[in-house]
């Protein structure tokens, strides 16, 4: 042991004179616990101030359940919500912000010996992400219970009669199915966090977790808005922005006494880089965010009376107060406090700053997040029930029948679907800013495949969005439009874009064991997944067999029927063109590329399987999706089994021709391919003054001289 009088000396700053009280090192390196728990009693406190100035959470008159369910289950969603952006940032900073090991390198793998000792920050963000996850679980199943309790106006009870409602609640109704599907999704993550430790683990992990806010945006006052799609999207936007932004937020403080290490400015200390990943990801959580807000407020409110003059409209006004305040933290953030960390002499007061911004920004957070649960339990002035007289297209497709198509109104007719409005501004930023950056560090990159990129964000919101996606829902013929554009038409222009050279020339690689954007976009070029689906005759198989298992099963109705089907099917086939198309005409860089040769069979026998899935539609006298499309009560056009044979005419029609203008790319492309390999050999030649060609000819010299010989010998010997 070390007696005190050889103990050192403290190496804490120390005051000078007139100067103050010595800085603590705590005050500096973190958040202390009970003003992290402060967070938590914001959101108790704005949750309970939204619910009595709403009303929502006052006895009803009638089927009044109990005030244990009408505060507790507020309560539970709070809880809930919290821990489930927790996981969500949780798993974010592991995956994409945090180094895994404390001596990793660019180059080094996960399980290379010299990579070290799991890093603390790690350790710590997957031990709050897993209690975070047990918490999630625990709250969804209180939240399931509670909402059968509230639907059903009576209070908990351990009746038998009260449990087998309960099972019927789970297994038969709409909201009691998803809550069910969210305590499964979050059961199945929480385990997965106690247990793995990969990161390409992790990253799964985190997309079930994200597929958990899903059941969540189907419910509730959005599945039954006017425009129900557009509010179900908007909102499954908003809860990916809230959860990333809130729960890096929280994972931040959790981390805040971990990330300088034992000394702060030394290699240990990542408090800069981690903060600079998190700011670039929080500002676009917090467009995603209050975007998204706004255009789920205007669904639900529809007039500046029910904003000013309801309290659900008074709710929204708060809620957007505190989300502009946190946004100005986030800017102060990005803009003050980040750029001084890495300074001499400014690292200390910096650091102090950033925490104390960061407990701010958690307290208003916590207030925001307890107004949206109240928010989410008050009524909104637009009715929330189907009218007794809705028409059977709008109890079919939730849409009230577009007037009858004529030619203008392929111009006209819109709705947008706000998810892939997302992803095409999110794809028009992000390209811009890459070439911006690819140009600045002064490389060139060709202008021809920026106006093609853009040219195909343009087609994808138009079929996404237009009169093919509106008109598509109540005709099998614009259906098609919509289907065999979004394969063949859009994929052309994108996969022009060459958007994944783009980003690997912009993006900045990690030199500290983490995985950023550019780090993944190499693990899944590179991947196992990725050689299988970009394999030719695999991508090939998909791109047209794909077609005859939708269409041919019940995979049809139910994308017809249901948004989530829907948007999956728009998913599915825009990926198989993108894949099909890459590995005919595409320069970004694939595990396998076919033979020319291989690449123009393809494409014929493609062309071929169009015909035939064309010629089989105009010929049959089956309607396809009976259910749906033969009970819309459309009263103008074709029939229904009319109309579906033009959709047949259409399939072979716009089927063949982008494929025909991909196999002329093709042959083009084989044709500069040998004019560079003769170019290159001419080249070759100049060198060394044609040594192949001498070599070649001095072969044949040889073998003409052997001959000679040998005919000369087989003369003298009289044979």
């Amino acid at each position: 042991m070390v007696s005190s009088a050889a103990k050192p000396r403290s190496t804490a700053p120390q005051s000078e004179p007139g100067k103050g009280a010595p800085v603590r090192d705590a005050g500096i390196r973190g958040i202390p616990l009970p003003w992290q728990l402060a967070g938590l009693a914001a959101l108790i406190l704005g949750l309970t101030a939204a619910l009595l100035f709403s009303g929502a959470a006052a006895a009803r008159s009638v089927a009044d359940p109990g005030a244990l369910v009408r505060w507790g289950l507020p309560i539970s969603k709070a809880i809930h919500n919290v821990s489930l952006a927790t996981v969500v940032g949780g798993l974010i900073f592991a995956v994409g912000i945090l180094p895994k090991n404390l001596n990793a390198r660019s180059r080094d793998r996960e399980t290379s010996r010299d990579a070290g000792p799991e890093h603390p920050a790690f350790t710590r963000v997957l031990a709050v992400a897993a209690a975070a996850g047990a918490v999630w679980t625990l709250s969804a199943i209180a939240v399931l219970v509670l909402t059968y309790a509230d639907v059903a106006g009576q209070g908990l009870s351990g009746d038998p009669a009260f449990t087998q409602a309960l099972v019927y609640f789970m297994t038969d109704i709409e909201t009691g199915r998803a809550w069910l599907a969210v305590t499964i999704i979050a059961a199945v993550v929480t385990t997965a966090l106690f247990g793995v430790r990969s990161t390409g683990g992790l990253f799964l992990t985190l997309i079930l977790a994200l597929v958990g806010l899903v059941p969540a945006a189907l419910i509730g006052h959005s599945s039954s808005s006017s425009d129900h799609e557009g509010a179900i999207n908007s909102l499954g936007l908003h809860l990916v922005g809230v959860s990333t932004w809130v729960g890096g937020i929280i994972i931040l403080a959790m981390l805040s006494g971990i990330l300088t290490g034992p000394k702060a400015g030394t290699a240990a200390d990542i408090t800069e880089p981690t903060l600079r990943r998190f700011s670039t990801l929080a500002g676009f959580a917090f467009v995603l965010v209050f975007a998204s807000g706004i255009i789920n407020a205007s669904i639900r409110v529809t007039s500046w009376a029910d904003l000013f003059g309801s309290a659900y409209g008074q709710l929204i006004l708060a809620k957007t107060a505190g989300a502009v305040v946190l946004g100005g933290i986030g800017f102060m953030h990005r803009q003050w406090v980040i750029p001084q960390l890495g300074r001499k002499g400014a690292a200390m007061s910096s650091r102090r700053v950033l925490w104390q911004l960061i407990l701010a920004e958690l307290l208003v957070m916590g207030a925001t997040s307890g107004i949206a649960v109240a928010l989410g339990r008050s009524a909104p002035p637009q009715p929330t029930t189907l009218a007794p007289d809705a028409s059977p297209a709008f109890i079919l497709s939730g849409y009230e029948l577009p007037p009858e198509l004529t030619p203008e109104r392929w111009l006209t007719e819109w709705r947008l679907d706000w998810l892939w409005v997302a992803v095409a501004l999110f794809g028009l930023v992000s390209y811009f800013l890459g070439v911006a950056k690819v140009r600045r560090r002064g490389d060139s990159w060709q202008w021809f495949r920026s106006v093609n990129w853009v040219i195909g964000l343009v087609v994808l919101t138009y079929i996404t969005s237009g009169p093919a996606s509106v008109y598509g829902r109540v005709l099998f013929s614009a259906h098609m439009v919509d289907h065999m554009a979004l394969t063949m038409v859009a994929p052309i222009f994108l996969v022009l874009g060459a958007p994944v050279t783009l980003a690997l020339r912009a993006l900045p690689a990690r030199s500290d064991g983490s995985r950023g954007a550019r780090e993944w976009l190499m693990v899944f070029v590179h991947s196992k997944f990725s050689q299988l689906v970009t394999h030719p005759l695999f991508a090939a198989a998909n791109f047209a067999g794909s077609i005859v298992l939708f269409y041919y099963s019940d995979l049809f109705g139910y994308a017809m029927r249901e948004h989530v089907g829907h948007e999956l099917m728009n998913l599915h086939f825009l990926l198989t063109g993108y894949i099909f198309v890459l590995t005919m005409i595409g320069t970004d860089p694939l595990p396998r590329r076919a033979p020319y040769p291989m690449r123009l069979l393809l494409l014929l026998a493609t062309m071929g399987f169009h015909a035939f899935f064309g010629v089989s539609i105009m010929g049959g006298t089956g309607l396809l999706a009976a259910d749906y499309f033969g009970n819309l009560g459309r009263a103008w056009g074709p029939s229904a089994l009319g109309d579906q044979q033009a959709g047949g005419a259409v399939a072979w029609g716009i089927g063949e021709v982008p494929t025909l203008l991909v196999a002329i790319g093709v042959a083009i492309m084989w044709s500069r391919s040998d004019q560079r390999e003769t170019k290159r050999v001419d080249r070759a030649a100049d060198r060394n003054n044609d040594a192949d060609l001498a070599a070649y000819n001095d072969m044949f010299a040889k073998l003409a001289e052997r001959d000679a010989k040998l005919a000369d010998r087989n003369k003298l010997e009289g044979r």
